[in-house]
C-alpha cells in the first residue's frame, strides 16, 4: 500500500523540486494502476498541487489552532504504539486522561484501562467495547471479521454482560478487491450467528480515499451487552484465587500460523470456548460469586497481569507450569518452534477472580461447558505481578512490545529504546497541547 499523499509531502519537506516529486508519484501509481499517460499525468499533477495548497500557513488565529497539532517528533512504531506493550499502555493512558469526563452514569470510564467501559442508562447497566482487526490479516478478511468480533464480545462478556449487538467499521484501500469486504462481513456473521447477537450498524469507507492506493483494509468491530453485576477489574482482591481456562489464542496466533508457514494451526483458534464458559456462568448465575474477570490479550499475560496490579492494587502470583498447560498444545509447539514467549502474547484465556470457597463451584460450571479450567494463581497485598517457576519467584514486568512473533518483529525487536526519558519527555509535551485544545474549543462553543 502507498500513501500518494503522505509520499508528496515527505518529499516536499525535503525540497525536492516538484517535476522529481511528480515522477516519483507516478512510480508509486504504476506501482498498482495500469493507466494512461495523459491520466496518470493528471491524477500526478492534482496530487501535488492539492498537497502543496494544504500546506500553506495559516494566519487566522482560530482556523490555525483547528488545522495544527504539535508534534512530538516521535513515530508510534518507535513509541510501541500498538504492540502491546509499556510503550503503548504509556499512549493508552495519555488517550484515557484526555478522553475522561466528569459525565454522571459512568460505571467504568476510559481510564480505568479496563476490557470494556460502562455506563448506566434508566437503571441499566450497558457495556460497551471495540477491537481493531489483527494488521497482519489484512489479506485474510474473514480470520480478520472473525477473532475481531469474537474479542469485542468477549470483553464485554468479562466485564459480566449478555451481548445484545454488535457494530462494525471496515476501511479498504483503493485497489483493494471488495471481495475483501464480504468475506470480512462473512468472518464477523459467523460470531454474530453462533453468539445470537445481530449485527445493527456499520460502516465502510476507503483508507485515504483516492491518495492511498494498494489493497490493505482496516477496520474494528465493537460490542454493546447488559450487564446485571459489573465486574470491574478494580474490584480484585487480596487473598483471592485466579482460575484460567484453556487458550488457543485468536488473530496474533493466526499471523503466527500464516508467516510461519504452520497453516495448520489456523483451525485451533477457530472457536467459542471463551464464549461458552461465560455463558456457562451466567446460566449458573454465578457471577455473584467472582469478583472480576479479564481476558489474556493485551502483551499477554505479562500485561494484563501488571494492570490489574496497577488498577486493583493487589500483588498477582501465577503459576508457570499450570499457565503452560492451559495453552492449546499445537499452539505451544508452534509459538516454542518460533522462539516465541508465549506468556508475552494474546492467549484468549478467561481469568477469573474469586474467593476459594466458591472456587470449585465455579470450575464445575466451566467443565459442564466443555471448556478447560483450573487454578492457576493467587493474590497477595501489594501492587506487582509474579511468576512461580518451581520454587522461584520472579516478577513478571511486560516488555517495550509485545513478544515478537513474527520475523519482521523479531528484527524490530522487543527492546526500549535507549533514549525512552527523553521520548516521554515530548510525547508528554503534546499530550499537554492537545488538552488545551480540547479545553479551548470546549469553551468556545459552550459559549
Amino acid at each position: 500500500m502507498s500513501d500518494l499523499e503522505g509520499l508528496c509531502k515527505r518529499l516536499l519537506d525535503k525540497n525536492y523540486p516538484l517535476d522529481f516529486i511528480k515522477e516519483k508519484i507516478k512510480e508509486e501509481i504504476l506501482n498498482y494502476k495500469d493507466l494512461r499517460e495523459d491520466k496518470l499525468e493528471e491524477l500526478s499533477k492534482a496530487i501535488l498541487e492539492e498537497s502543496i495548497i494544504s500546506r500553506r500557513e495559516v494566519e487566522d488565529e482560530k482556523v490555525r489552532k483547528i488545522l495544527y497539532y504539535k508534534k512530538s517528533g516521535i513515530g508510534a512504531g518507535l513509541m510501541g504504539v500498538g504492540s502491546r506493550g509499556e510503550g503503548d499502555f504509556f499512549i493508552h493512558k495519555k488517550l484515557a486522561e484526555i478522553a475522561s469526563s466528569d459525565f454522571k452514569g459512568v460505571l467504568i470510564n476510559a481510564k480505568d484501562m479496563d476490557d470494556a467501559g460502562a455506563i448506566k442508562a434508566k437503571g441499566d447497566i450497558l457495556v460497551i467495547a471495540v477491537d481493531g482487526i489483527h494488521s497482519r490479516l489484512s489479506d485474510f478478511p474473514f480470520l480478520a471479521g472473525f477473532h475481531a468480533t469474537r474479542a469485542s464480545l468477549r470483553d464485554i462478556m468479562v466485564k459480566g454482560s449478555r451481548p445484545l449487538a454488535l457494530f462494525l467499521d471496515i476501511h479498504i484501500a483503493d485497489d483493494g478487491d471488495v471481495a475483501k469486504l464480504f468475506d470480512f462481513e462473512a468472518g464477523v456473521s459467523v460470531v454474530s450467528f453462533l453468539s445470537h447477537t445481530p449485527i445493527v450498524a456499520g460502516s465502510t469507507l476507503r483508507i485515504g480515499g483516492d491518495m492511498v492506493i494498494g489493497d490493505r483494509i482496516s477496520g474494528c468491530v465493537g460490542a454493546l451487552g447488559k450487564a446485571e453485576k459489573l465486574l470491574a477489574r478494580r474490584r480484585v482482591k487480596k487473598d483471592s484465587v485466579i482460575l484460567m481456562t484453556e487458550g488457543s489464542g485468536g488473530g496474533t496466533i493466526c499471523t503466527v500460523a500464516i508467516y510461519s508457514g504452520k497453516f495448520e494451526v489456523i483451525p485451533e483458534t477457530l472457536n467459542l470456548q471463551f464464549i461458552k464458559a461465560c455463558n456457562a456462568l451466567m446460566e449458573d448465575k454465578l457471577l455473584d460469586h467472582i469478583q472480576a474477570m479479564s481476558d489474556v490479550t493485551n502483551g499477554g499475560i505479562r500485561g494484563d497481569a501488571k494492570e490489574i496490579c496497577e488498577k486493583s492494587k493487589v500483588s498477582i502470583f501465577l503459576y508457570e507450569e499450570e499457565i503452560r498447560s492451559l495453552v492449546n498444545p499445537k499452539v505451544l509447539k508452534l509459538l516454542e518452534d518460533n522462539k516465541i514467549d508465549y506468556l508475552g502474547v494474546s492467549l484468549d484465556s478467561l481469568l477469573i477472580f474469586c474467593d476459594e470457597e466458591h472456587e470449585e463451584e465455579i470450575i464445575k460450571s466451566i467443565k459442564r461447558a466443555g471448556v478447560k479450567v483450573k487454578r492457576v494463581g493467587y493474590t497477595e497485598e501489594g501492587e506487582e505481578p509474579f511468576l512461580i517457576q518451581g520454587k522461584e519467584i520472579k516478577r513478571l514486568e511486560p516488555k517495550f512490545r509485545e513478544s515478537a512473533y513474527t520475523k519482521v518483529k523479531k528484527v524490530v525487536g522487543e527492546e526500549k529504546p535507549k533514549n525512552f526519558d527523553e521520548m516521554v519527555v515530548k510525547v508528554e509535551e503534546a499530550f499537554l497541547e492537545a488538552i488545551r485544545k480540547r479545553d479551548y474549543f470546549v469553551k468556545l462553543l459552550s459559549t
